[in-house]
């Protein structure tokens, strides 16, 4: 396994912002890019994630160990592929067409972040932190072991990085289950019965398998 030091983020809304909090609490230290410079969004940092450290998106790939992708998902197409080469690169993106717009590779796709990972070739792209409210990543946290603890899935096809990135989820506060292969991630998609449930570890592991076996 490799030893995540480093998160980084792209995208400081609410989702991102949550992230860093959550990753900051655990220990980790982290890189945080928006669209705006690194020096615009400075001060907001100093409220809404003290600690995180802003930065262009070229720093927050190069110098993290593991970077979350918090961005709109129209967004994708402006990330670069080759700065991805290798890298641990978390799809926290959901497809909202009310938002986002009407993106033709989005509709009727299988699952979203298949159409991520094939931008970004080359990455390690794991589906995470999509099926809970940026809200959520903050009221419900909890520490290991605590009956009420929220669990989170994960999935992707290099299982060596859904290792690391387990470690990462269970610091942060929610107990991680590991879904399989990227494909997989259709179960917890929007519009199925997990996303936005409140299930604990069993609950979900049971879900997950239910959804897959449908």
């Amino acid at each position: 396994m490799t030893d995540i030091k480093v998160i980084g983020i792209l995208g400081a809304g609410r989702v991102g912002t949550a992230l860093a909090r959550r990753a900051l609490a655990a220990g980790y230290e982290v890189r945080i890019a928006s669209a705006r410079a690194p020096s615009e969004i400075a001060l907001m940092m100093d409220f809404v994630a003290p600690g995180a450290v802003p930065a262009t998106t070229e720093q927050v790939i190069a110098e993290s160990d593991m970077v979350l992708l918090a961005l709109p998902l129209s967004k994708y197409r402006s990330l670069r592929p080759e700065a991805f080469a290798g890298k641990i690169a978390v799809d926290a993106m959901n497809y909202w067409p009310q938002t986002d717009g009407v993106l033709p590779e989005f509709e009727g796709a299988p699952v979203s972040s298949e159409v991520v990972a094939d931008h970004l070739a080359g990455a390690r792209l794991l589906r995470a932190f999509n099926h809970l409210g940026y809200h959520e990543l903050d009221a419900e946290a909890r520490p290991a072991g605590d009956p009420g603890r929220r669990a989170l899935a994960i999935a992707g096809d290099d299982a060596a990085a859904r290792a690391d990135l387990a470690v990462v989820i269970d610091r942060m506060g929610f107990d991680p289950v590991d879904a399989g292969p990227l494909a997989q991630a259709r179960a917890f998609a929007i519009g199925t019965p997990l996303f936005g449930a409140p299930l604990g570890r069993v609950e979900m592991q049971e879900a997950l398998a239910g959804q897959q076996a449908a």
